[in-house]
C-alpha cells in the first residue's frame, strides 16, 4: 500500500465513522534500528497520538486502538513494565492535548489487571475528557475477544437462570449489548501494521463486516501519509454486507 500526502475528495466524502487499529511491528522496528524492543514501543506511541490527531481532524468519530493484549501479559516481566510505565507517561502527558482537542476515551479490556497506578490514571483521564463531545478513543487494554464473549455468554446465561430473560429472546442484539463495546458501532475499517495476516484475538464478533487493511508498514513508521493510504483504499472498496 502505497503512501499518499493528501486525501482525495472522495475518500473526505467516504470516511468511515470507526476506525480499529492493530498496531504491530514496534519490536521488529526497534531490532532493524538496532535498539531495545522499549525503544519501539516508545516511538510507536508518537505514531499513536499523530493517528489520533489526524482522526479528530478529519471528523472520524471512533478510533479503537489494540494498546495491550491479553495474551501480552506473557511478554517478558521487562518488556510489561516498561509498557505500563510508557501508557502512565502517554496518560500524563497526552490528556491536557486530548482535552483541547475535544476527545473523549473509554478503555475495553480486562482493566483490574492492570497495575493499580495505571487504573487511577485510566480512571483521571477518563474523568477529564468526558465532557467532550468530538473523537472517540478507545483504548483496548488486557483485551481479548474471546474473553469478552465468554464473559457476555456467562452474562446472558446468569439471566436466564435468574428468568429476567428467554432463550428465544437471545439474538445478535442480545450478544452485543452484552459486549464490553456495547455503547459503540462496530468498526467499519480495520487497519493492521506489519504486514501479518491475521486479526489476533481482536474485536472478533464486531468486526464481521468491517473492510480490512493490511500494510507492511510497522506501527512506529505509520504516520500521517500511510494513514491516508488505508482511508483511500477504504474508499475504493463496495460494502455490501452480504448483498449484491
Amino acid at each position: 500500500m502505497s503512501s499518499v500526502p493528501h486525501l482525495s475528495a472522495e475518500a473526505r466524502a467516504s470516511l468511515p465513522q470507526h476506525v480499529a487499529v492493530i498496531m504491530d511491528g514496534n519490536g521488529r522496528w526497534a531490532k532493524q534500528n538496532g535498539l531495545p524492543r522499549v525503544e519501539g514501543h516508545r516511538v510507536g506511541a508518537e505514531s499513536a497520538r499523530t493517528i489520533i490527531r489526524v482522526a479528530g481532524e478529519l471528523g472520524i468519530k471512533y478510533l479503537t486502538l489494540y494498546a495491550f493484549s491479553a495474551e501480552n501479559w506473557n511478554r517478558p516481566k521487562d518488556e510489561v513494565d516498561a509498557l505500563m510505565k510508557y501508557l502512565v507517561h502517554y496518560l500524563k502527558s497526552e490528556t491536557p492535548e486530548l482535552n483541547k482537542n475535544n476527545v473523549r476515551l473509554e478503555v475495553i479490556g480486562q482493566i483490574w489487571r492492570l497495575p493499580e497506578n495505571v487504573q487511577e490514571h485510566l480512571r483521571k483521564s477518563i474523568a477529564t475528557l468526558s465532557k467532550n463531545n468530538g473523537l472517540s478513543l478507545i483504548m483496548a487494554l488486557s483485551y481479548g475477544s474471546r474473553i469478552e464473549i465468554v464473559d457476555a455468554v456467562r452474562a446472558i446465561a446468569e439471566k436466564v437462570r435468574r428468568g429476567q430473560l428467554e432463550t428465544a429472546d437471545i439474538n445478535e442484539k442480545v450478544i452485543s449489548d452484552h459486549l464490553w463495546t456495547r455503547n459503540i458501532p462496530d468498526p467499519d475499517l480495520l487497519i493492521r501494521t506489519s504486514g501479518e495476516m491475521r486479526v489476533s484475538n481482536f474485536l472478533l464478533w464486531q468486526i464481521s463486516y468491517a473492510e480490512l487493511v493490511i500494510t507492511p508498514t510497522l506501527w512506529p513508521d505509520f504516520r500521517k501519509p500511510q494513514f491516508f493510504a488505508a482511508l483511500e483504499e477504504y474508499a475504493r472498496r463496495h460494502r455490501r454486507f452480504g448483498g449484491v
